[in-house]
Formats: structure tokens, C-alpha cells, sequence
């Protein structure tokens, strides 16, 4: 287990992370990767892939901008550390899942006409509303939104696409196990890049077989999780809602 001061700090960021697990990649994955074929020219596999990304890109930017906007906030002088390490690797995960829309063909010039088509609702909203309290210099909400609540449910999700991807689309899981060990670093553990649960299997589940309900009750169950150990770092206790 990492101490948590000495995970907050610039030196440990640069450490761990560009002199670490980003040797020899680019923008995330191996060099020279590159999306399936069967991905690439196949319109019905292509346009969900376009679609998945955008949320990621999406999801990233608020977070780049949560993260910089907590800064002049935070209370001390580590918190203040911590959430600049974070403003380098937020723009760093929507550089890598920009790229991603690049490699699936989507134009440069089309990149933010492309991020404006549908954003999944819920992600749209909370969006909204944690950068409202960053604007208002709500440090305590602002931070319980970014490193609490959407960092959980995108590590959880990481997690899942990580094992989904690792046999069918080796680059992306690639440019996934990368994120995850940010996040894991973010988290003040001990990060383990590259791992990750068995190819197509996650907390339990069969990722190849299993159905949307299946799938919607382990990442959930899982987010909980991230939710209590993440409360835990920062002394708060995990209390169920009465209405879930």
C-alpha cells in the first residue's frame, strides 16, 4: 500500500506513470496497434464502438475540468498536488479515447461534431451538476463527485471493457489497462499495470454469455464496492441508501 502523502505527490506521478507503465506506447497502447479489421468494416460493430467512445471522451473532459477547477479550492498543500496530477492525466485519457474516434475513422475536423451527438443522459446530468459545484468552489461536493463517485464508476467500468476487449480488440484493452493503472494510482494503491481479470470474464461474470441484466447487476455491485473503499481513504463509512 502506497502511503497516501507521498501518493498525492508531483515526483510519485511522474514516477509511476510516464517513466512506468507508458514506456514505449502511444497515445495508450502498444505502438503500432491497431483497431480489428472486422471492427473497421463492419458499420453495425463500428458505429456502437464510435458511440461507446464518445461517452468516455465525454466522461474524461469533465473530469479534466473537475480536476483543475478543484485546485485553487482544495484546503492544503497535498490536495492541491494530488488534484494537479490529476489534471495531467484526465487530458491525457481524452487525448488517448480521441485518438480511439481518429482510428475508427472519424476525421479531425469532425471530432467535435462527433462528440455532440447523444450522451448517455445520466452522464449528461451528473456532468452538470459536479461542475456546478466546482464553479461554486463547493470543494468537499466537488471532490466527492470527481474522486468518489465518477472515478468509481469509471474504474468499474474500465475494469469490465478491459476483459471484454483482451482477446476480441488487443489494442483497445491495451490503451484500457493503462487508464485502469491511472486510476489505480489516483486511488493511492499500489498500481498493477497491464493486469486485469481472465480475457472475457469480470467479478464473476461471462462477459461473452451473459445478459444485459446480468451485466447491469455485477457493475453495479462492483461500483458499490469502489464506492465504500474510496469513502474508507478519506474516513466517511458507506451507508446504503434506503432507495437504491
Amino acid at each position: 500500500m502506497v502511503d497516501f502523502l507521498d501518493a498525492c505527490s508531483i515526483q510519485y506521478g511522474l514516477e509511476s506513470a510516464p517513466q512506468g507503465y507508458r514506456m514505449d506506447t502511444e497515445y495508450g497502447h502498444v505502438a503500432g496497434g491497431e483497431e480489428p479489421n472486422a471492427l473497421l468494416e463492419n458499420p453495425v460493430l463500428r458505429e456502437p464502438a464510435i458511440r461507446t467512445t464518445v461517452q468516455l471522451v465525454v466522461g474524461e473532459r469533465c473530469a479534466r475540468a473537475a480536476a483543475s477547477g478543484l485546485i485553487d479550492a482544495a484546503p492544503d498543500e497535498p490536495s492541491k498536488r494530488f488534484l494537479a496530477t490529476q489534471t495531467l492525466d484526465e487530458p491525457r485519457h481524452t487525448e488517448v479515447f480521441a485518438q480511439r474516434l481518429y482510428d475508427l475513422g472519424v476525421k479531425k475536423a469532425q471530432l467535435e461534431h462527433t462528440l455532440a451527438q447523444p450522451v448517455n443522459p445520466d452522464l449528461a446530468k451528473f456532468a452538470e451538476v459536479l461542475l456546478e459545484k466546482v464553479d461554486a468552489v463547493d470543494f468537499v461536493a466537488g471532490v466527492a463527485g470527481q474522486n468518489v463517485i465518477l472515478e468509481a464508476m469509471a474504474f468499474s467500468v474500465f475494469e469490465m471493457m478491459h476483459a471484454a476487449n483482451t482477446n476480441l480488440n488487443p489494442k483497445f484493452a491495451n490503451t484500457r489497462s493503462g487508464v485502469i493503472a491511472d486510476e489505480e494510482r489516483a486511488r493511492a494503491r499500489a498500481a498493477s499495470p497491464g493486469s486485469g481479470p481472465a480475457p472475457g470474464k469480470w467479478q464473476g461474470v461471462d462477459l461473452t454469455t451473459a445478459d444485459p441484466e446480468a451485466l447491469e447487476a455485477a457493475l453495479a455491485d462492483t461500483t458499490s464496492k469502489e464506492f465504500e473503499v474510496r469513502l474508507e481513504r478519506i474516513g466517511i463509512e458507506y451507508q446504503t441508501p434506503v432507495r437504491p
